[in-house]
């Protein structure tokens, strides 16, 4: 792993941290460490036009303001991006940001589409597709792990269950990973809002031609469910489409390519899991804590509350959730900077908690554990063979790039499957 510089906690007034390159260029674990000893509720002043906002990075606030649907709500915005610019367009018609009534509606429509017994029609599929993309990387000597696999996984996951036809599914691959993050530092602003809206318009048109189609995918049964007897608008349709491949791509594919990383930088963990000395479904966890694909999540206080006893927070004032900081949390997490893949019990917060808890949490799962399962029985070992390079969000956490050499499990170099 290529080091980063550690900004210190005395820099804290000078950052902003709703920068992406903030994020992509630096070790903020001494601020967070900071943040959660000295000043667990911090606030962000404004900086220029953007509002100031509130930065919680305990694991028990975090949970606390997430599960509180009285006094906080997604409904103008689940991430900072969209609280500090005046609230999120699709509010009341995509599931992350609804609230109350209408949220509950929605997701009794998509949990069915989510469950364990629906996902487990795609778990042989899903194995077959990780083996492939490794035997094609270890036969290829050096690849890129984030685009050759990590990226190939997910992606395929959820395309599956939403039906998108195979010769659509490279191009809404070079969409999705343009949407909350950037491959570099000065990506024009609008870069990730045309992306979104080609995939918007893309679910448009598919959405229409399931409407009436008695298949099982996703898509169909988004575009021939009712709430309270109507049928879900062309708006509600994209909207949450969009969401599905969002939220269904970036955590699989990021996990899984910060996981290979963190194996390589602690290798009687990899061993470990090679021996079959850690259970898939524990090291799953692991990995899913440590490498938070998701930084933050947002909320905009509704009323005046006081958070855990201790924290007044203003109605009308925006709540920055830090996942990143509350899975490193020494309070919740005994020696929380080790990699341990047989950590228990780990309650991380990589799906948030709470009525918003993330609907993808079974796939992502499945999509690490396959991942880990694979390298276990085909790989021997790796290294990194070039710097790493990590994306530029404040929304996520990822690398947009990972050069490293595969080596067969035989010992020999594999052909492609």
């Amino acid at each position: 792993m290529t080091a980063q510089p550690v900004v210190p906690p005395h820099e804290l007034e000078n950052i902003d941290l709703a920068d992406p390159r903030l994020h992509a260029e630096n070790d903020l674990s001494e601020v967070w460490r900071h943040l959660r000893e000295e000043r667990p509720f911090y606030w962000q002043p404004p900086r220029g036009s953007q509002p100031g906002f509130w930065v919680v990075t305990r694991h028990a606030d975090a949970t606390a303001v997430y599960k509180d649907r009285e006094n906080f709500t997604a409904e103008q915005g689940n991430v900072l991006p969209m609280l500090v610019t005046g609230g999120d367009s699709a509010a009341r018609t995509m599931l992350a940001v609804t609230d109350g009534v209408r949220h509950t509606q929605m997701r009794a429509i998509l949990t069915r589409a989510f469950s364990p017994r629906m996902l487990m029609k795609i778990k042989d599929t899903l194995t077959r597709t990780v083996d492939r993309l490794l035997a094609d990387a270890a036969a290829g000597g050096n690849c890129d792990f984030a685009t050759d696999v990590s990226g190939n996984v997910p992606l395929a996951a959820i395309c599956d269950l939403l039906a998108v036809p195979e010769a659509d599914r490279r191009y809404l691959l070079n969409l999705t990973g343009h949407v909350l993050s950037s491959d570099y530092a000065d990506a024009p602003a609008e870069e990730g809002a045309v992306a979104k809206n080609e995939i918007l318009l893309y679910f448009a048109d598919l959405a229409e031609t399931r409407r009436g189609s008695d298949e099982t995918d996703v898509v169909s049964l988004l575009a021939n469910s009712t709430i309270d007897g109507r049928p879900l608008n062309a708006a509600e349709l994209m909207a949450n489409c969009y969401g599905l491949i969002i939220g269904g791509d970036e955590t699989g594919r990021h996990a899984i390519t910060g996981g290979l990383l963190a194996l390589m930088e602690h290798r009687d963990q990899w061993q470990a899991l090679k021996r079959g000395e850690a259970d898939l479904k524990t090291a799953t966890e692991e990995v899913l804590r440590w490498t938070v694909p998701p930084l933050h999540g947002g909320r905009y206080a509704t009323a005046d509350t006081v958070v855990n006893g201790d924290q007044l927070i203003k109605a009308g004032e925006i709540v920055s959730v830090w996942f990143a900081s509350a899975n490193r949390d020494e309070r919740t997490f005994p020696d929380p900077d080790r990699f341990d893949l047989n950590r228990t019990p780990n309650k991380h917060l990589t799906f948030a908690t709470g009525s918003h808890y993330c609907l993808g949490h079974f796939l992502a799962r499945m999509e690490v554990e396959a991942v880990l399962d694979g390298l276990r029985r085909t790989i021997s070992d790796f290294e990194q063979t070039a710097p790493e390079k990590w994306i530029y969000s404040s929304v996520l956490q990822g690398m947009s790039s990972l050069p490293v050499s595969l080596k067969a499990d035989d010992g020999h170099t594999p052909q492609p499957v």
